[in-house]
């Protein structure tokens, strides 16, 4: 990872193979110091030339924002929850939830007490208008009886009705003072039966929300739980149809690899009848074909998807490779002068550091179950990995053209480029600097330490 990122901060290749992994990490820790104190520079430059900007008047009758300064001389700022008197979110709205239950029960009650009161007034205006009534049946009485008496009479008459209307009047007085004592006993017990059913008021409201919001809680709580169900359903249905995609592509991809592999062998096979050669050897039975091919898919199975070391890709080559001898040349019988052994990355570009464009070499991969062509291009050294886990072999990707041996797609690729963009023709074969060869292990029992990529 750090060599990838050193090559794309310009670092020449042949500076990062003669650094240790020690100094590389120095490098990059002062690039990246330097990378921070440029952007800081020009963050203060860019401030600068906006401080410099003549300001544009303000509109006239615009508007206009002025936010409240805290200590630091910042905008003040207040989130809801972090100071340690601030109320949760169940507690205000159970507070406001009660506000409310009070208020309407408290209006309820003074309807109440203005009904209870209305009635009082009723009561004491019915008796007055009843003794009203009591006077003047009286005083008409008195009118008809004085029509037949006498002077002496109608005066003891006269005085008589005088001291039963005094009389009458403080026994009205007397009654009139026994109802208001009687409405303000009746306006005391209101008052207290109504502060009771205030109170009994505010507490059915207010429970009667709490009961109303438990529900609402439980509809939502049962709602997202089904919005919840129906995405996950939508989402395995839309999985399910992304796999079935994915195999239709595969599908074809195979379908068109194995048509370029029919038109390639065919194209091979009638170049070597011009050239005057023998035919290849008849392919095998399909019972044998057939055995080796189910043996190598349960081996392929059973291995993981990436090599785990660098013992388990020489044992792969055992089994599988060094039978197939797709790196053996048929004339001699020994390994191409091409190929090497489980070497790394930078041991492949130290070998082609001083060759010239266009040579390579072919070497066991240890990041897949393959091999890498390591390519010597004009500024730096190229890497393919080749796909060896099938019945033939090709570079990764879609649309490759298989070959039946590493050798014959070396050979195809020495007319043919790899990459049209990168127009990589092998040319020069890049051999042995050792003895015993770096690839001695891969044919014989002996093992050497393990490098790494």
């Amino acid at each position: 990872m750090l060599q990838q990122i050193l090559t794309d901060m310009y670092i020449e290749p042949e500076l990062l193979a003669e650094l240790s992994d020690e100094q590389k990490q120095i490098l990059f820790l002062k690039m990246r110091e330097e990378q921070i104190r440029r952007w800081k520079e020009r963050e203060e430059k860019l401030e600068q030339e906006d401080r410099k900007k003549p300001k544009k008047p303000r509109k006239p009758g615009g508007k206009k924002v002025d936010f409240l300064l805290g200590r630091d001389g910042n905008e003040w700022v207040w989130v809801m929850g972090e100071h340690e008197n601030d109320r949760s979110i169940d507690q205000i709205l159970e507070e406001e939830a009660q506000r409310k239950a009070d208020e309407q029960a408290r209006r309820e009650a003074e309807l109440l007490r203005l009904k209870e009161e209305a009635e009082i007034k009723r009561k004491i205006e019915e008796e007055r208008q009843r003794l009203e009534e009591e006077r003047e049946t009286e005083r008409r009485r008195l009118e008809e009886e004085a029509l037949y008496q006498s002077i002496k009479e109608a005066r003891l008459a006269a005085q008589r009705a005088e001291e039963e209307q005094k009389k009458r009047e403080q026994e009205e007085a007397l009654r009139m003072k026994q109802l208001q004592e009687e409405a303000a006993v009746e306006r005391r017990k209101s008052l207290s039966k109504i502060q009771d059913a205030e109170k009994r008021r505010s507490n059915e409201i207010y429970i009667r929300w709490k009961e109303m919001r438990r529900q609402l809680d439980q509809v939502a709580e049962e709602t997202s739980h089904e919005v919840d169900k129906n995405w996950r359903e939508s989402e395995r249905k839309a999985k399910e149809a992304e796999q079935e995609m994915k195999l239709i592509a595969q599908r074809a991809r195979e379908e068109n690899r194995q048509s370029l592999t029919r038109v390639s062998q065919l194209i091979v096979n009638a170049n070597r009848l011009t050239l005057g050669e023998k035919p290849p050897l008849p392919p095998k039975t399909s019972a044998v074909i057939d055995k080796n091919r189910q043996l190598r898919e349960e081996r392929r199975k059973s291995r993981p998807a990436r090599p785990p070391n660098r013992d388990a890709v020489v044992d792969w080559f055992h089994l599988e490779e060094k039978s197939r001898k797709s790196v053996i040349d048929a004339k001699s019988g020994r390994a191409e002068e091409w190929f090497h052994g489980v070497i790394s990355r930078m041991d492949a570009e130290k070998l082609l550091l001083d060759k010239p464009k266009g040579s390579f070499l072919v070497r066991v991969s240890e990041k897949v179950w393959g091999y890498t062509i390591s390519y010597r291009a004009a500024d730096r050294c190229k890497h393919f990995l080749i796909d060896a886990t099938e019945d033939n072999y090709h570079f990764f990707g879609p649309n490759q053209l298989s070959h039946n041996s590493i050798t014959d797609l070396v050979q195809y690729h020495k007319t043919n480029p790899i990459t049209l963009a990168g127009g990589e023709l092998l040319i020069s074969s890049c051999g042995q600097n050792c003895d015993p060869p770096d690839y001695w292990d891969l044919f014989h029992s002996g093992r050497t330490e393990s490098t790494f990529l």
